[in-house]
């Protein structure tokens, strides 16, 4: 029958009441994981009640003191981290070893958090006016919540709640219901650090749970990751509630291969970043702009790669690409493919053809690579959310900046070459919130923030980092004199 998820609310494990009912399958084999309900109205409503209730006396604990509960989880997921990664793998789909990833970034995020002793320090000034002293105080502002996506359901809301608790908030949790099991994972271990009652909660559900979070007065702020359709309706939705809002949204990410560039080593590289968590991921490079003569050479290795890549179950060590976490999801990708076929371009490596032994093919499909893209056509500017790489000719580095920042995207790019005027150049002038230099994959780490502009991001600060110390505090601003 596998494992039915339940809410974890004020502290105690809750099932759901709710008739709505996803089940849960294996992307890679097919096999039944359980099943989670989608959360009432009601449900949502007492997860934020819990929290609410918690938050006076948790932002009264030391951040020192708060501190410590997130070290005590770190040690559990390095304690559980291969069955943790595990999980990942076998609802997500992905590769053990991006699993494995996705795991030790989570953990970054609890060891930047656990130092917000200093990183909450707030700054003064004396005799700003004959004896008086002015200061600002950093204090957290009540409760939070975030709405995750599918592709990283380990990471993603490690992005965001330990931050939050770290600076005195309470906080809910709303996992994507196509991979619920991660989070039901990372809740057992929360229940064991004994946090205090109602400071983190987890609440099952689609859309109507995250309509409760964004429409209800107690929750302060609202972190979203997803497409950008959904993450403009978030924003607008939760601004207009009064809450604070950062809304990551859907990318489509250039990778420039100058003629300088180490093939290599780009190679690899570039491979990583197109296919890696079969192209799940709003990192995940989609067109690759050939500078001048490297065209010829850069598509016969691209494409001698890609075909090599090994696909199956993720939990089999030696694989490389797993399966669309979906049949949805492979279905929308295979239309993009008939897309970029309608347009014109050349499918010179076709990922339909792929056949997996042993494995049910609903969730399958291969690297593919389409030729002769122009920037116009449709599947060099969508996001397509699969393993599908665009090769488009561009003559000189002006046109593939030009080409970059004409996108409606602007989330990552990566500059390939040996040129250090080149690629400032590229990260001086390309209007992207994350830039790559040799580096495919543009994942900041967590003492930084995770950018993102244009259609990419909706919001005022980012998650990780600097920024999200801001986000879930207000500056009080004292002025005092002692008569």
């Amino acid at each position: 029958m596998g494992q039915t998820c339940r809410n974890y609310i004020g502290g105690k494990w809750v099932a759901s009441a709710s008739k709505e009912v996803n089940k849960l399958t294996n992307p890679a084999t097919g096999e039944s994981l359980g099943e989670v309900a989608m959360s009432t109205a009601d449900e949502v409503r007492s997860a934020i009640g819990a929290a609410h209730k918690a938050f006076p006396e948790w932002r009264r604990v030391p951040p020192l003191t708060r501190a410590r509960y997130l070290l005590r989880l770190r040690d559990k997921l390095e304690e559980e981290f291969d069955d943790f990664a595990a999980v990942v793998t076998r609802e997500h789909g992905k590769a053990i070893d991006e699993s494995r990833g996705e795991v030790r970034r989570a953990i970054e995020m609890l060891e930047v958090a656990a130092g917000i002793p200093s990183l909450m320090q707030g700054y003064n000034s004396e005799d700003i006016a004959p004896g008086i002293d002015e200061y600002a105080i950093w204090q957290p502002l009540g409760v939070f919540a975030c709405l995750a996506p599918f592709n990283f359901p380990a990471m993603v809301p490690f992005w965001f709640f330990p931050f939050a608790i770290a600076t005195g908030n309470t906080y809910v949790v709303k996992p994507s219901p196509i991979v619920p099991l991660t989070m039901q994972k990372a809740f057992e271990l929360i229940e064991d650090i004994d946090l205090p009652p109602g400071v983190l909660n987890l609440v099952n559900g689609g859309p109507d749970a995250a309509n409760v979070l964004m429409g209800s007065r107690e929750v302060i702020g609202i972190s979203f990751v997803g497409s950008s359709a959904i993450a403009r309706i978030v924003y607008k939705t939760a601004a207009a509630a009064g809450q604070r809002v950062q809304a990551q949204g859907g990318a489509k990410n250039f990778l420039t291969v100058m003629p300088d560039a180490n093939l290599d080593k780009a190679i690899p590289n570039i491979m990583t970043s197109v296919y890696g968590c079969t192209g799940q991921r709003c990192l995940s490079g989609s067109v690759v702009l050939a500078v001048g003569d490297t065209y010829a050479e850069l598509k016969r290795r691209m494409v001698e790669a890609a075909s090599r890549l090994k696909v199956g179950n993720g939990m089999d060590e030696s694989i490389e690409m797993g399966p669309l976490t979906t049949p949805a999801k492979k279905k929308s990708v295979l239309d993009w493919i008939a897309v970029g076929e309608s347009e014109g371009a050349k499918l010179v490596l076709d990922g339909r053809k792929l056949k997996v032994a042993g494995l049910p093919d609903s969730c399958f499909i291969g690297p593919s690579i389409f030729d002769e893209v122009k920037p116009n056509m449709k599947i060099a500017q969508e996001e397509i959310f699969g393993p599908v790489a665009a090769l488009v000719r561009v003559k000189n580095l002006e046109e593939a900046m030009a080409t970059v920042n004409a996108s409606r995207y602007g989330n990552a790019s990566t500059i390939y070459t040996s040129s250090g005027g080149a690629a400032r150049e590229y990260r001086y002038g390309v209007n992207c919130g994350n830039i790559g230099v040799n580096v495919g994959i543009v994942a900041p780490m967590a003492f930084f923030p995770f950018g993102g502009r244009k259609e990419s991001f909706f919001g005022d600060l980012h998650g990780q980092g600097k920024d999200s110390i801001q986000f879930f505090t207000d500056r009080k601003v004292v002025i005092e004199r002692w008569m």
